[in-house]
Order: C-alpha cells, then structure tokens, then sequence
C-alpha cells in the first residue's frame, strides 16, 4: 500500500499521493480508511499519535479539520509532533523569478577575449556551479526535467531558495535601456507575482539607480521583495564581485519579506530610489547618500526592518506601465544662457528637474533665469528643485532658494536626481490629478524617495532593568521585546493597544524569532479592528513565519472569514505555485468541512484544483458521500464533468458508492 519511489525521494500512498519524508523522519504507520480511497496518509512516531491524517494533511497543513487545536502548536496552526510529510516538503522552500535583462554580469569572453553578452549561458553555467545549484536535492524534488528550477543549496536554517531565470532577448546594455523597458520588466513581474515569493532582476550598472528608481514608483502596493544587481566583473572571471551579489540577492529575494525595490551591491541592500552610482570601477559601485542601508551584509545579513517602507493603502499590487517621456534634467551652471533654458524648457516638455547649487540655489544676479522658469511654470511646466551635492538636501535658507519656490518651482528636499527624474515621470503620466495634486505627490513622499519627519520609539521605563539584568545593549532588548508586545496586543487587547505602540514608534511589522507578526497572530485570533489598522499602517500581507505560514494562511486555517477579505483586499494571495494546495482542497472535502472551503473560495483558491492522483475535491467529496460539501462545490462553480485519472466523473463515483440521490444531485447542475 505504501512504496517509496528512490528516484523521486517520496512515498508515495495506494500509488498516488507522494510526500517527501522530512530528513530524520521515521514512517510509523499507515492507516486507510474502510474503503481503501487512498484519502487518509501517513502519521509521524514523534508522539505516537494514532489520529489519521487526511490526505497528510489534518485540516489545513497539520492543523485539525475543524480548525481547533488540541495539544501543543508550534505557533503557525501546525500540531507539535503531528506535523505531516507534505508540509514539511514544502515550508522550507521560497520561489524567485531571476529577470536576466543583461549586464556585465552574465558576459563571458569570446573567440578574441573582449566581453560579450552571449544568450543561453547563464543558467546552464549556474546549473552546474555547486554555490549555485544542488543538484542532488533538485532531482529528488522535480526529475531531471528541462523545467525543473535551479537550487541554492540549503542555509543554515534549512532553508531552500529555487529560482527560475527568464532570459530577456535581447540581451541589454543597460546604457541603452529606457521606459519601454522598465515597462517590460515591472509587466514580467505582474505577470508572475502569485508564482513567486521573491523578484530578482540582473541589470548592468550605468542606469540600474534610474531602473530601481522608476520601478519603485510604477510597482504600486508592492507586497513582494524586488532587487535589482549585476557587477562590476562578469561572474565566471576568476576574481568576481558577481557571485556574491547573486547569491546573497537571492537569499534575500527568497528568504525575507522586504516589500520595496531595492539595490544590492557590494554588501549592502539599498532603496532602489534612494541609489546611485558613485564610482566606475570600484566594487562599491553603488551608495545611498542619504538613507541608511536596508540591510548590510557580514558574517550575518542584518535586515533593519524599521527603515523598510511601508505603504499605507490597503489596495492590492499593481502595475502603472504609462511613464511620461516629456521629462527632462537641468544642471544649472555659472553662465547658463537663458536661450538654453527656455530651449530645453520649451514644449513637448512637462516636467524638468533642476539641479541647482548647494541647497537650491539658483545665481540671485540673474533675473533672466528666474524669468525663464516662471514662464515655463506658468504654462504647466512641473519644476523640481533638487541640489547638485551628494549629501543634503534642498531648503528654503537663502533668498534665490525661496524666491523658486514662492515662484511655482517643487523642493525636492532630499532626492537623488535619478529619483526626482522617475518621479515626476510618474507623476506626471497620472492624468486623474490635476496640476496642484501633482505637485503635492512630489513634495510628498510616496515610496520613501525623500525624508519625511518621523517618529522614534520613546525609551521604556522598564527597558533599563531589562537591560542591566540580561547585560545587554538596550537595542537588541527592544529587538526582541517589541514584536513579543505587538503580538500579544494583537491577541488579547487588540486595536487600541497596538494604536498606543504605534504612537509610541513601536514596529509593527517586526516578526518574533518565530517569524510571526502582529498580522499573523490578529489573523489567526479573527482580530479584525486590528487587521484593519496594520494594513492601513504597512503590515506585510506575504510574510511568512519560519515554518512558511503567511497571514492569509492562518485566517484560513481558522476560518476567519472577515479577516481573508480584508487581507485578500489588500493583495494576499494563496500564490499559484502553493504547495499541496490540491490535497489540502481533498482533504477538507474528504470530511465536508464547508465552512473551510469556503474559507479557501473566499482566498482566491481553485476548488477544481487536482491532487495528485487526479481528483478534485468534488471528486472525493461525492465518493464519499459528502452532500452539503458536494452542493456548495457545484455551487461554486467546479467543473461537474472533471474525470480523475480512472476516467470517471464525480456523479459517477457517487453512483458506484452507492450515493444515488448525491448523483442525481450532481449530475442536474450539468448544463
């Protein structure tokens, strides 16, 4: 009844239903139901526990069917020593789509040694790398098949990251890379952003801060992490900076929730609009003049997750692929003609930035220049000011400074001119607000492209003895404290309380050593005052605790029906590559849960979807005799004249069990 298939790594139960054993693992027992329906799978000896599984699966991932717990949790709805083969298949495990746009990164020599762009050879290169693929754990998942994805070998934390590399042809010189290609690359990410737990794009250097610039702004509610490398030497050089940028990209892109666009070089994660290129030849090509790195890379990669940009809308992810082009950059000069300004400032342009002296200082002898830009802004021509130095930013202190912006010219306050250049590209191609909302948005900040006054965590009267008992630095105290408060206010008091850490500066998305959020646990409990509000205030929809679980996961798990609109809303989703997502669907069918269907409908999920011996959860539902979860699966939509691999319908199989009137049933909502 049960074999395990060497080649695929899995046991595999009444020869359908495959599950890899976690490593150390020991098959205790094997129970099927009375009519031998394959439904019920495997139990772990960790407790000895003789309660069947369905389908691997209790409930949801390990949880009960009717998803209440009994016995000890490991936080995520998953039952301590109960914990199925399927799920620990997959929880370790994180997607990446890698879009090769070009780059020095992927070069490799020719026939006369110059560095060239070749197709097709990155991924067969990477395939064969032992730092970048293991090759062992890939056959024993996916086959030797030409789709299976590439595999980093496993982290210390066991974790996995498989990543798929999508090859733009042509390759690019980023130098000669514009609009119709930031186009390109945020429309690739659209397209895939369910599949994908992560976006990595490999990009050449010379426009990668305009790149990161305006696909900040064009990927709007951005849930997901998105990095954009490459290198200053080729990866398969002897001596390559580009190893290391890929690898840790993709460590990052598969292993942490950092929902921004983002530029990795040289050992530190920057913000995408907040980069750029301060040197042509050095290893540390790429710096964020002022913003602090989001995450810098050592012996440990140290994510400072109160600086990540959270959004606060509660609309789902999408794309604005209409970028204005009548934009245009200014450096002002001693001895600027004015013929040039007006020139440059004449129509089809709508929008200039002007980099200016110092903090936005245009020369105070030249009233013809201020002439040429007044007239330029009193036809509609959007003007932002931003300074020619690297550090600092644009204020009103001197006279000229002021006299712009009394004359219609946007502060840019701290922006880089590759930012201010995307922005107002941005802005402008937004033709639902009028000229004054449009000068708003770029004095506002939309993606953490300029600094806004912020709060701080005010310091804890009890924090001191903490301190001086554990002999630690207060830093980390509150590193570890603060996520442990949220959650628990997220639990028990709710919505006000995590309003007074908020007001306080407390982090509200920060995750507990245990990988879990103020989000998760409100999701979980049905706190949906308290979903709401961490929404509204950046909470991460896809982030996952260390056992995988998202947010939407655990309100599922529980039913929390409310609580899954409001998450789905706001753009979680179950992801179309979800692991087990078919046995899942069988199981709760296998024992009428309607109510967890439903909780599964209202997440986005197929009902149709298929295990893997074929069958939908109709199929089972109406096998065994399940009526009311039969009608509402009818009602839902599924296809009633599925076959499962027998060739058979869901009418059918009812029929040869003996349910007649579930087959009658059935078989009158054929249309």
């Amino acid at each position: 009844m049960a074999a395990l298939h060497a080649d695929k790594g899995s046991f595999v139960l009444n020869g359908r239903c495959p599950m890899k054993p976690p490593a150390g693992s020991q098959l205790a027992a094997l129970k099927t139901d009375e009519n031998d329906n394959g439904i019920l799978g495997l139990v772990l000896d960790a407790d000895k526990s003789d309660k069947p599984f369905v389908n691997g699966v209790n409930g949801v991932n390990g949880g009960p069917a009717n998803g209440h717990h009994h016995g000890a949790t490991n936080g995520t709805g998953c039952a301590v020593g109960n914990t199925t083969l399927d799920t620990m298949e997959h929880c370790m495990e994180s997607r990446v789509l890698v879009l090769y746009t070009g780059g020095t990164i992927g070069m490799v020599r020719d026939d006369d040694g110059a560095l060239a762009p070749l197709r097709n050879r990155l991924a067969g290169r990477l395939r064969s790398s032992t730092t970048f693929h293991d090759e062992e754990y890939a056959k024993l998942r996916f086959g030797d098949g030409p789709e299976a994805p590439l595999v980093l070998p496993a982290g210390r934390d066991g974790r996995r990251v498989l990543y798929t590399i999508q090859e733009y042809d042509p390759l690019l010189d980023s130098s000669c890379m514009g609009v119709d290609d930031w186009v390109r690359i945020a429309t690739d990410i659209k397209a895939n952003y369910e599949r994908y737990d992560g976006f990595l794009v490999l990009h050449g250097t010379d426009t990668m801060a305009y790149t990161s610039s305006a696909l900040s702004f064009m990927l709007e509610n951005l849930g997901k992490t998105v990095i954009l490398t490459g290198s200053q030497i080729p990866l398969w050089e002897l001596r390559s900076d580009g190893r290391d940028n890929l690898l840790v990209s993709l460590m990052l892109a598969g292993g942490f929730v950092i929902p921004e666009v983002t530029v990795l070089f040289g050992e530190r994660l920057l913000r995408g609009n907040r980069t750029v290129k301060v040197s042509a030849d050095s290893l540390r090509a790429f710096d964020s003049p002022n913003f602090p790195p989001l995450a810098t890379i050592g012996i440990n990669i140290d994510v400072d997750y109160r600086r990540v940009y959270r959004p606060k809308d509660t609309e789902p992810f999408t794309v604005h692929c209409k970028m204005s082009s009548n934009v245009g950059l200014l450096r002002i000069f001693p001895n600027i003609s004015t013929n040039t300004v007006r020139s440059f400032l004449a129509p089809p342009l709508k929008g200039a930035v002007l980099q200016t002296y110092g903090s936005g200082n245009i020369p105070g002898n030249r009233q013809d220049l201020l002439a040429a830009l007044k007239e330029a802004s009193d036809r509609g021509v959007i003007l932002v000011n931003c300074t020619q130095c690297m550090h600092g930013q644009v204020a009103q202190v001197y006279a000229m400074g002021k006299v712009l912006y009394d004359n219609g010219v946007v502060p840019g306050t701290d922006m880089t001119p590759e930012a201010s250049l995307a922005k107002l590209s941005y802005v402008l191609s937004k033709s639902e607000w009028d000229l004054e909302t449009k000068k708003e948005k770029l004095r506002s900040s939309l993606r953490g492209e300029l600094t806004s006054p912020s709060k701080m965590l005010a310091d804890w009267d009890a924090l001191d003895s903490v301190v001086r008992a554990l002999g630690v630095e207060p830093a980390k105290v509150a590193t570890l404290l603060i996520p442990a408060v949220a959650c628990a206010a997220a639990a028990q008091t709710g919505a006000a309380s995590l309003a007074a850490l908020m007001d306080a500066g407390a982090d509200l998305t920060a995750a507990t050593l245990e990988g879990r959020t103020p989000l998760h646990v409100a999701a979980y409990d049905g706190n949906l005052d308290a979903v709401r509000l961490l929404l509204l205030h950046g909470a991460r929809v896809h982030a996952k605790d260390r056992y995988g679980r998202t947010p939407l996961l655990d309100a599922v798990q529980m039913d929390r029906h409310a609580v899954i609109s409001a998450l789905r809303q706001c753009g979680a989703h179950l992801g179309a590559a979800n692991p087990g997502l078919g046995e899942k669907l069988c199981s709760v069918a296998a024992v009428g849960d309607v109510k967890r269907l439903e909780s599964f409908r209202l997440a986005g999920a197929d009902l149709g979807q298929r295990d893997l011996s074929g069958r939908t959860p109709l199929h089972v539902a109406a096998q065994l005799g399940r009526t009311t979860a039969s009608l509402f699966l009818v009602s839902s939509g599924v296809d009633v004249l599925a076959k499962d691999m027998s060739g058979r319908t869901a009418a059918e199989l009812a029929r040869a069990a003996g349910h007649g009137i579930l087959a009658n049933a059935v078989s009158k909502s054929i249309k």
